[in-house]
């Protein structure tokens, strides 16, 4: 049996708590009573990242940075449908009910999974997830839902070790025959990311995106459904590697959500990149208590660090706004918390802010309701009556919520997302009198002949 499944794997001594109440019954009716579930052939370019993970739904509604895909459920990357878009009670196969018998073969990135071998750490500590190397055969996901603001997303690794308890994302797992709460215990590094990202902008990237009407290029979102700077980025460097390639193109537009300070890190490539192409970097600070942090999103850097971060990139000349989502329902909605964070942001010099409601799926359900009656009973009943039925709180609790940010961002001054520009002008060059037969049908990139305008 592959390492992968093996149900001997190491769990790295986390206690598993048994729930005391079943949360498929908190989901009688709800759309969303399954996860996703992967069809025969899904395409095993990777998970669809929109970070936090819910960050990344709620990111996709509030700012042109990111994205993702609903047709079908095609591919993991991108976010799940809204209510009404979502697929008629029953037609689904219950996602959570999975488990792989042994006389039917894997498939798609189930089976991918389950081949790929151990990636080679230095890290030596106990608690350390498990590496493995997955060989996928593009970078670059396609998300064409019409409700999202980008076209293509990058998810360098499939799982995120900062174990963000709310996190959307966690259904990607499944994608592979692995439960949700495997997500930040095995993580899956993306081999050959740069060649692969060079052969993916080639051949499918449009400078001229359909829902622009052709005046502005497609948009990439890096970091929708895992981060791009948890720490095995220290050890493989597959954003990295992603950057320095889109660093070689021009007109680009391009953003990247993280928790991570380690996005520094990253400056050099940033600067060369937004000198060729539209940038936008996010930071996500759901609170600023340090405490509260290192519960709701266990391994992710403090708080403050992600401000210094925010000031530093700002420092650097890059474009830099604060995601403070998601506003989790009786934990980081007390009056004054969310103006905190804002107030931070706006000190660091982030252009633009936003927050979203907390979005449960049932594969996130299953480990944050649990988390909820064991820290916070008192929120079991409100969680329990909220999210019975959708996956999202009560419509009049949102809307107060959104006034609530509007208010913080006209206070600050703060941009509501980052904007657009009309489509960059592509560089030109002056076209040879003399062909070189040698570099007749070579890649030349984004560069067209000036007559081409």
């Amino acid at each position: 049996m592959s390492p992968v499944h093996s149900s001997s794997a190491r769990t790295f001594g986390i206690r598993r708590r048994r729930a005391r109440q079943s949360t498929a019954t908190l989901f009688p009716v709800s759309p969303y009573r399954t996860s996703p579930t992967p069809r025969a052939g899904d395409s095993p370019g990777g998970v669809h990242d929109v970070h936090g993970t819910h960050d990344k739904v709620e990111a996709s509604q509030a700012f042109a940075g990111l994205g993702g895909s609903t047709s079908g459920y095609s591919t993991a990357d991108c976010p799940p449908p809204t209510s009404e878009e979502a697929a008629p009670r029953g037609s689904e196969s219950r996602a959570d009910d999975r488990t792989q018998d042994a006389a039917v073969p894997l498939v798609g990135i189930a089976r991918l999974a389950a081949s790929s071998p151990p990636a080679e750490s230095r890290r030596k500590s106990a608690d350390r997830p498990e590496y493995f190397l997955l060989p996928v055969k593009s970078i670059l996901n396609k998300c064409d839902s019409a409700r999202v603001p980008f076209d293509w997303t990058i998810n360098p690794y499939r799982g995120c070790e900062f174990g963000c308890l709310y996190c959307y994302a966690r259904y990607t797992h499944e994608y592979m025959e692995l439960d949700g709460g495997e997500f930040e215990r095995k993580i899956f590094v993306k081999k050959d990311a740069a060649p692969l990202l060079a052969y993916d902008v080639a051949h499918k990237y449009s400078y001229e995106s359909k829902s622009s009407g052709g005046e502005k290029p497609e948009h990439i979102a890096i970091g929708t459904a895992t981060d791009p700077y948890q720490p095995a980025e220290r050890e493989y460097g597959v954003t990295r590697a992603c950057l320095e390639e889109l660093a070689k193109r021009d007109g680009l537009s391009i953003s990247v959500i993280t928790k991570s300070n380690q996005i520094v890190r990253d400056i050099d490539i940033f600067k060369k990149i937004s000198e060729r192409s539209e940038l936008s970097l996010n930071i996500t600070i759901t609170t600023l208590r340090a405490r509260l942090a290192r519960v709701l999103e266990p391994r992710a850097p403090r708080p403050d660090l992600r401000i210094a971060a925010v000031k530093e990139l700002r420092e650097a000349g890059l474009r830099v706004g604060v995601s403070a989502s998601p506003l989790i329902p009786g934990i980081t909605d007390r009056d004054g918390e969310l103006e905190a964070v804002a107030e931070a942001a706006h000190h660091a010099g982030a252009q633009w802010f936003f927050s979203g409601v907390l979005f449960l799926m049932p594969s996130s359900a299953k480990q944050f309701l649990p988390f909820i009656r064991e820290k916070f009973p008192r929120l079991t009943k409100q969680y329990e009556e909220w999210y019975s039925r959708e996956a999202y709180a009560p419509e009049k609790y949102r809307k107060a919520i959104a006034e609530r940010v509007a208010r913080l961002k006209e206070k600050y001054g703060f941009d509501s997302r980052p904007q657009r520009n009309t489509r960059r002008t592509m560089p030109c060059a002056q076209m040879k009198l003399g062909w070189d037969a040698s570099v007749v049908g070579a890649d030349l990139g984004g560069m067209r002949s000036c007559s081409a305008g």
